[in-house]
This record gives C-alpha cells, structure tokens and sequence, in this order.
C-alpha cells in the first residue's frame, strides 16, 4: 500500500485548480506540503478596452485585446476577481522552497499552470505534475516523476482563445447591427447552431404521407399465438416509411403496393378465407460485442440518455467525482485503459458474475483521437481495485452515485464477453400474401449482464430485449385468428437532443471534449434554441444568424473548414505547426480577403430586412392576399402580412408555424385591434390582447397620449370569455375589500407573479383556488389573514438550503445554495448570485458556485468592498491590469520548464 509522501527540505506549495480538488490531494501529502487552489484560471484576455492597460487604450485593436500588428500577441490581465487570490498564492510562495503546479492534465489545465508561472514569477525550482486519477497511489508517483510545462500544449490553448476572440470580437458586431443586440457569434457554437436549424428546415419541407399494412394474428397446431405483419401481396412488397420522398410525400417506387384503409380491408375480407403456411424460417446466429469505456462525448450522451442529464450537469457531477477521488479525469477523447484498470476490472468480472463471462484475452480499444498527448485513459473508476457502487452509496448524493455506477458498470462490461444468440425471421404465406415476423433469443448474455447500452428514444424499448416466438418447420399449416388494418404516417426527422447533437458534432470532428456542455449551455443562454422535452429547438432568431452567416461568411459555418481548424490545433499542440502564420491568413486573409476586411464589407452589404425575412407563402383567397412573413425584429419575431402584424407565441417551434397557423394568428391580432368596449368611467378603450407571456387586457393605447393599463388574466381564466364587465374588474386590481376590523389598515385583494393574494400592511395571504381576488369578501380576507403564515409564495418561512459547499475562501462562511422568491440562488454571506437561465441547481458544483458570486461581486462591488480590494491589491504588489503583459514568444520560452498538458 502507498505511503503519504515524506515531508521534503523545508515546504513545498502545490497548486491545483479547485478547492476540492486541493482537499483531496491534501490527504495523501505529508506535512511538508501545503496544497492550495487558484480556482481556475487567474489571467485572461480583457472583456474590452476598459479592462485594458493604459499604454494599449489607444491601439487599433484595442477591442480584441490582441495585438494583431505584431504576431498577435495576446494582452493579459488579472481580473478583479481574481486579484485577491493571486496575492494569497504569492503570500504562499514567500514559504515554500519548491512549487508544484498540479493543475489538470489537458490544454486548459496545462495553460492554467502556465499562466501561474507569469503571473508568480517563482524564484525557487517549478515542477509539473500531471495524473489521470486523484489517489494516493497516482499523487505519489507524480510527484516522483515531475516534468516542465509542455509549451506545445499551452500554445494550441491559446491559440485557441486567440481564434474564438477574433472570430466572436469580428462578427458578433455584424450580428448586432443587422439582427438585434446581445447576440454572439462563435467558431463553434455557430456550427452547432447551424445543425440545428439545417434540421428544423428539413422538418418545415417535410410532407407526411400515410399507409396501410395488415397486423395477422396466427396460432400453431399447439395454441401458440404470435403476430406478423404483412409484407408483399401478389410479388408487390408493400412500403415502409424510408420509401416516401420527405419533400413530397409520395412513394419515391411507384411498383410497390400502396394500400389505403379501404384496400386494406378488402385484402383482409379476402385473406381471411385463405390457407397458411410457414414459408421460411431463417435463424442466424449472432455475437455482440461490449461498447468502449467512456470517453467525454460518449458519457455526455448516455447520461442524457440513461438519466436525462444535461451535458452541463453530467459535467459537473463528473467533475466532483474526479475532484473526490472516484473516477478518472473526466475530459478525455481516449477509450484506453490502463494495464491495472484492465486487471482490476477483470478480477470484478471474475469475482461478480463468473469465469464463464471473462473473455480468454484483455479487450482493447483503438482510438480515433488525433492527439496522442491528450489520449491518456478512458473515464473509468478511479484506484485499483475498483470500489462497489454499493459501498459508495452513503458517500455519494443521488446524481454522483448515478453517473459513478454508470461508469463503473460500462468499464466493467468493457472487459466481458460477447453476448450471444440467434435472430430469427420466420415468413407465412397464405393467398398470395407473405407475412413477416421476427425474434430474437439470447443464449448467453455476456456483457448484457452488467450493461446495455441507452436509446436516443426514451420511447423506444432497448434493443438487446428477447423476443421470443414458437417453434415452427417449414410448410407447417398455421391459422389465422384476425387481421386487423394498421396505419402508419411518415415522421419528419427527428430534431438533436444534446446528446445526438454532441455525437454529431465529434463524429464531423468539430470541437473538443471540453467544449461540448459549455457550446449548448451558450446556445441555450443566448436563446438561439430552446428545449421541448430533450429536444433542441431553434428560434427565428437563429434562423437569421445562420442564413447571414452562410450567405455573406460561408466559410465561417462550413464543417469541414471547422474541423480543420480544430486538427490544425491539435497540431500545434504537437509541436507540428506554428501558430502565427495561420492566424495571419485567418485574419487578414492571403490572396483571398480575411475575416477583418470580409466583415468590414458586410457591414455594408448586408439588407437587415432581407436577412430576417422568411416567406410562409400567399392565401388562395380570403380578403388578405398578400403572402405571409415572419420578421425577426429586434424585439423578437413576428408575422408580417401587407399591413397586418402579429406576434408569434413563444414556444412554438419553426416547423409548427404553417401558413394556416399563420393566418389564424393574424385574425387573431386583427381581433385585439377591436376593443371589448369602452371604460364608461374614463372612455378609453378596453382590449383583450396576446403577449409573450399569455393573455391580458389593456385600457387605452399609446395613440391616445396616455400610458396604457394593464393587467392579467387570473389563472384558469378563458381569454375567449373574458367580457367588458370582466376585463374592467381585473384592471382595478389591486382593488380594496375593505378596512380590518381589528386596526382599521385597508384590506387589498391582488393579483401577483406567484398567484393572486390579499395584503393587509405588511402581512399578505395567498387565495385558495376556489377564492378570487375580484370577488373575495372582507370577512374571508380577514379570516386568511388571521391564519398563520406557512412556506410558499411571499414571504414565505426561510427554507432550509438546497446545498451546502465548504467555506468562501473570500469571507470564510458557508457558501449555500438557496431557492428564492425569484429562483435558485447561491451565496458566501456577503454576496448573491443567481444561477443562470437553464442551469440545474442540483448539478452546480462548488467551484462553479465560487465563479458566479466572483462575477457578481466584480459586477456590483460596494463601496467598501471597492476599498477593502484596493487596499489589498496595493499590499500584494499591485497585481492585475497595472501587471498585465503582453505574452511574448520569449516569455515561453523562459518558461519552458512549465507546461501545459
């Protein structure tokens, strides 16, 4: 067993990533070391010329943040954030004798430990250390074989980070000129979203088509029963859905047999006086074998799968998982396992289900990355021998114990044997008509004992179940019992799910283990698609961006010239290529125009209307016959048709929006125009209207010179029987009910945010459903208002929190995960921060929760926070964008004994 590393001559300081990634490897180092986090990384290019140092403010390109008159040379900085951290780490290294950078193992981690060294500047000796597993065992061997920085690696990094600036500082302005603001563009983030929205085009043109077959129902001499469906009549094979063209609907082979319902029941009236027969029975054996360990993509999808996890969850969980200690390092492009991890999990095999399941010889699996120095080891319990899921299940909350056996149940069926069995096809045939079914039998289950794989269909049942059917010969007579017409329509192809978008993207080779969660987690946070159960969704929005950018900057959203952007990266980090000269030709072109001269033109070139017009076609008749738009405007879409406008509800899909939807929202928003009457208190007008966010009434309208008055429709209420009387009762809300009898303070009756309720000063009772604020008496408000206040809307009772982290390491308090009044919500005591748009509070990691309340601390600061970070900038020396720098090529090559993985 390993021993805890022995103290060293005076101290050592480790640096790792996150503070419970520090905690865990504390445990295994003697007390010679002292292990601290930089949470994340501690310099980056600046947001904008305001973040930048003085002497840059006045350069041309100063927005990007990189000089890209002189080898685009990037500008660092310390974000504010950030500062009080590097002064605790540099107050740290005044102790140490040695300093150990032991961030992650791939280009992010290897260019956190980079900019570490800069930003210390450490007069004593620097070691790299890199592990695949945070054990004790790994700890101590990587602490026995330190290496420097891997330049290589660092380089690709950054020239990545140089890329997505200058592809997202360039258009992203394009975008907010000709569309609307607050969008982004992104190298691949807009790739993705061109998938999605290829894939919505595709479900708009598609036309359904409908058929007939026959569901037999037939029995053996013994009473056994099994179904069949009918396949040919008279030599003619009848249709499946892949034989319909998707734009027409129509058989793409006119000899096959199209029956309708009518036809189908003729056939069945004739069939059913006809004789049966077994025609054929083919039974073929088959073999199946085990998928590969997890890589990032893969465990991404299955978890969406298997457990409805979003990428951005999965990650998150798996991130804990590794930090802790219970799984390999979770970013990794690689299916190889290490030699002791093939042993371990093969000793599981034999010890768990039986000699019988353990192949004669290890399995391995070749992998597909490019990147041999990022291919280290497939995601895989961590140690050896491997832990039982059992015996984790106290340790572990719900989601890690979820995704750990996940893992360890795919890593262990990796090294079992093929399942085995037989399909078998069984014909029937009986006057001129060939039935068909099929079976399948498992005869050893192999693998399938710990692991089968998920669906992309929640729906569909999982492929590797039996189906068992009788014993037939052939020529054996059969009966037929009933026949009964089935139906079938056409489906338009399904739209991406994050986990089918995430494999889509990794087989056309575009982006990186480490991109994926954070690509959907932007598309979904900019409102380029939205999600309807697990499906990806794109606006209207998103149909705009990507019809400019493959009209007016194709190569930009072109797969292939993605992709290679992406090889041309891993061939840096390789030491293959040099990186300046292809940012060069990326950016100012070489023969042909680059992107600055390309957007600069656009910027001219580009008709906002044309970009944001879509046609939905021109009625046959009716009294309106102009054709039908929708507008992306800079407020949101909206249909367009001559004169007439309306809006388009949110939530509904691309491909649901026809030219008869269309129409009927017209009509609708032709009726909001015409008032339900007239106030007869103030004679303004009263409309009933459709907002983004449901039904309401309004009184006046902004022609007639005043503010108009709002107010919405209680819950359950039918816009369609909402009346003059009605809409004038919830536009006096909040109303009075009268005075308390107790006080004399006036009793009101609301209709809130979270439901309607009554308010008496500053006590408030929610109304029960069967109670509304338009009619509740006093005596019935005063009797709520008498009852004690419970948990729910308002000011509800403080709730217990959702999460708790470990201690800020900015004010030494807890940090919590709370739910509040507005949403989750996470805080150190001092500071707040809501989680963003779409993101799930039981995936939010602790590191992940310190970055938000960074953010916001550095969004907002008080004016005694203000002072207090002043004060301890000037004693730590000042760090931040008074020491930002440009990274020159001889500051790598200083620091080549500090690398990047």
């Amino acid at each position: 067993m390993a021993k805890k590393a022995a103290a060293g001559k005076g101290n050592s300081l480790v640096i790792v990533e996150s503070p419970a990634k520090a905690r865990t490897i504390s445990r295994f180092l003697g007390p010679g070391y002292t292990v601290e986090a930089s949470i994340g990384h501690v310099r980056d290019l600046p947001k904008g010329p305001k973040e930048l140092p003085e002497q840059y403010k006045a350069e041309q390109w100063a927005y990007l943040g990189v000089d890209v008159d002189h080898d685009f040379l990037p500008v660092y900085i310390v974000p504010a954030t950030k500062k009080q951290q590097v002064a605790k780490l540099k107050k740290a290294l005044q102790d140490a004798d040695n300093l150990y950078l032991a961030t992650d193992e791939d280009r992010e981690g290897e260019a956190i430990s980079w900019h570490l060294h800069e930003v210390l500047k450490p007069r004593v000796p620097v070691h790299r250390l890199v592990f695949h597993e945070i054990t004790e065992e790994a700890i101590l061997d990587a602490l026995a074989h330190p290496r420097q920085i891997d330049d290589g690696l660092v380089r690709a990094q950054e020239t990545r980070r140089i890329l997505d600036r200058l592809y997202g500082y360039e258009v992203s302005p394009l975008l907010w000129r000709k569309i609307g603001p607050k969008l982004s563009a992104g190298r691949v983030q807009s790739v993705a979203v061109r998938l999605i929205v290829e894939r919505e085009r595709e479900r708009r043109v598609f036309v359904s088509a409908s058929y007939w077959d026959l569901l037999g129902t037939f029995a053996t001499e013994a009473g056994e029963a099994f179904q069949a469906t009918l396949v040919s009549v008279d030599g003619r094979r009848l249709p499946s859905g892949n034989d319909f063209d998707r734009a027409t609907g129509r058989l793409k082979d006119p000899a096959l047999l199209l029956l309708d319902e009518a036809a189908a029941g003729e056939l069945a009236e004739r069939l059913r006086r006809a004789e049966f027969r077994i025609a054929d029975i083919v039974d073929e054996p088959y073999s199946t074998s085990p998928a590969a360990p997890f890589t990032t993509s893969t465990l991404q999808q299955e978890a969406n799968r298997k457990l409805g996890f979003t990428a951005k969850r999965t990650m998150s969980v798996a991130q804990s998982l590794y930090e802790n200690g219970y799984i390999t390092y979770m970013r990794t492009d690689s299916t190889n396992l290490a030699q002791v991890a093939v042993e371990a999990a093969r000793e599981l095999v034999r010890s768990e289900y039986g000699s019988e399941f353990l192949p004669a010889q290890p399995r391995t699996y070749a992998s597909k990355v490019k990147n041999a120095q990022e291919a280290h080891e497939a995601i895989r319990p961590a140690g050896h021998p491997f832990r039982l899921p059992e015996s984790l299940r106290r340790e572990l909350d719900s989601d890690q114990f979820r995704l750990f056996e996940m893992i360890w149940k795919r890593t262990i069926a990796s090294q079992m044997a093929n399942a085995r069995g037989h399909r078998i096809t069984i014909t029937i045939e009986g006057g001129g008509a060939r039935f068909q079914v099929s079976g399948k039998t498992i005869e050893f289950a192999g693998f399938l004992r710990a692991y089968v794989e998920g669906s992309d269909d929640p729906q569909a049942e999982l492929a590797d179940k039996e189906t068992l059917l009788p014993a037939v010969r052939p020529g054996q007579p059969v009966d037929c019992r009933q026949l009964d017409g089935k139906i079938h329509t056409t489906q338009p192809p399904a739209r991406f799910s994050e986990a089918s978008l995430t494999r889509e993207l990794e087989k056309m080779g575009i982006g990186r283990p480490s991109t994926y969660a954070a690509i959907i987690d932007t598309i979904l946070a900019r409102d380029y698609v939205f999600k309807k159960g697990r499906a990806l969704v794109p606006t209207w929005v998103a149909f705009s961006v990507v019809r400019l950018l493959e009209d007016h900057l194709p190569n930009l959203v072109d797969y292939q010239f993605t992709a290679q952007m992406e090889d041309f990266l891993d061939a840096i980090s390789r030491n293959e290529e040099q990186h300046v000269a292809y940012l060069r030709k990326f950016f100012y072109g070489n023969g042909a125009p680059g992107l600055k001269n390309r957007v600069a033109e656009k910027i001219k070139e580009v008709d906002a209307r044309d970009i944001s017009r879509f046609p939905l076609g021109t009625p046959e008749s009716g009294s309106h016959p102009e054709p039908v738009f929708v507008r992306v405007g800079r407020y949101g879409p909206f249909l367009e048709q001559g004169e007439r406008r309306a809006g388009i509800p949110d939530g509904m899909a691309p491909d649901e929006l026809t030219l008869a939807k269309a129409l009927e929202l017209l009509e609708a928003g032709q009726r909001e125009e015409q008032p339900l009457g007239f106030c007869p208190d103030t004679n303004r007008p009263v409309f009933l209207k459709q907002g983004r966010f449901g039904p309401y009434v309004q009184m006046g309208s902004p022609d007639d010179g005043e503010r108009p008055r709002n107010a919405s429709l209680l819950k359950g209420m039918d816009p369609s029987e909402v009346d003059l009387p009605t809409a004038l009762q919830l536009l006096k809300l909040p109303r009075i009910v009268g005075q308390h009898p107790d006080h004399g303070q006036a009793v009101e009756a609301h209709n809130g945010r979270f439901g309607p309720y009554v308010k008496c000063g500053a006590e408030t009772r929610s109304l029960p459903a069967n109670l509304s604020p338009l009619d509740v008496s006093l005596d019935e408000a005063v009797e709520l208002l008498a009852q004690p206040k419970t948990r729910g809307r308002g000011r509800a009772a403080p709730k217990e929190p959702l999460k708790t982290f470990a201690e800020s390491p900015v004010t030494g308090e807890a940090v919590k995960l709370l739910d509040g009044r507005y949403g989750p919500y996470v805080t150190d005591g001092q500071t707040n921060a809501s989680l963003p748009k779409g993101t799930a509070p039981d995936g939010l990691s602790f590191e992940a929760a310190l970055q938000l309340l960074a953010d916001r601390a550095a969004a907002s600061p008080s004016k005694r926070k203000a002072a207090k970070r002043k004060a301890t900038t000037k004693k730590a020396g000042g760090t931040g964008a008074a020491k930002s720098t440009v990274a020159r090529k001889k500051t790598t090559k200083k620091s080549a004994g500090s690398s990047d993985d």
